[in-house]
């Protein structure tokens, strides 16, 4: 394994689900980090003050783990004035120097014009030593549009792209074309697995249509987080997040393992 290949599993599929809690689901299940999820109906959100922000990041570390993303809510494209969005990368930024966090995530969210947005917090990304990542999602939901977004900017250590192993593949984007056309912009991976590109009801990796093997092969000789995102805050009538969490954990595991790129 590269030596800064690192398996986490998201917040999003414990919803509710407190940070001590959270803590021993992921260290039970072998993962090195948590991928945070900053939503005001969580522990963890933008409100959170320095000493409650600090018990978060003890709570993880004492355990042996990391932060390995805080995943935000802002939308860099979204519509309407710049004002609040650059607020809002920049209470992310905060919360996340606060907690250990090494990046943020972040959402197109619309046709608008990011780059002021994203410009706006260049400075303030490299004094807390993070990065920003943008998510294959919603309006952006390729790797080739969401690199346009943060191709310009030049800095693939400070401007990147998460690849969210479903949006891609479901817009009609294999996983060789995403991964080419990120390159050095591929900053974070999301396995997730969902029934279709029609039904992303998510389902335990291996079990559905999402290529997950190819998705294996192109990222051997990567480096970087690997995160499970089970969208059980989004679908709460699917089961917890613990099998689909093994079955994540052994994708991890078998990228060791030339040739087996297939799930368990």
């Amino acid at each position: 394994m590269p030596e800064s290949r690192r398996f986490a599993v998201s917040t999003l599929g414990m919803p509710g689900v407190p940070v001590a809690e959270a803590v021993t689901i992921a260290t039970e299940h072998g993962c090195h980090g948590l991928e945070i999820r900053a939503h005001e109906d969580e522990a963890v959100h933008i409100g959170l003050t320095e000493r409650e922000s600090a018990q978060v990041r003890n709570r993880i570390t004492d355990a042996g783990l990391e932060v390995a993303c805080l995943a935000g809510y802002a939308k860099v494209c979204a519509p309407g004035p710049d004002g609040p969005v650059v607020a809002e990368l920049r209470a992310l930024i905060e919360l996340a120097h606060r907690i250990g966090a090494p990046s943020i995530r972040v959402f197109p969210g619309g046709d608008g014009r990011p780059h002021d947005r994203i410009a706006a917090v260049l400075d303030d990304l490299r004094a807390a030593g993070l990065r920003l990542l943008l998510e294959t999602h919603d309006s952006h939901p390729t790797g080739e549009a969401a690199v346009a977004v943060v191709e310009p900017f030049g800095e693939p250590a400070l401007v990147a792209v998460l690849w969210d192993a479903l949006h891609p593949w479901r817009s009609g984007e294999a996983p060789a074309r995403t991964r080419a056309v990120l390159g050095d912009y591929l900053g974070y991976f999301q396995v997730k697995d969902a029934i279709s590109a029609g039904d992303t009801t998510p389902v335990p990796p291996g079990q559905g249509a999402v290529p997950l093997g190819e998705c294996a092969e192109l990222l051997r000789s990567w480096s970087g987080w690997i995160s499970l995102e089970w969208e059980k805050a989004w679908y709460p009538d699917i089961p917890g997040v613990a099998t689909p969490l093994r079955a994540a954990a052994a994708w991890f595991h078998a990228l060791d393992e030339p040739g087996t790129a297939r799930c368990p």
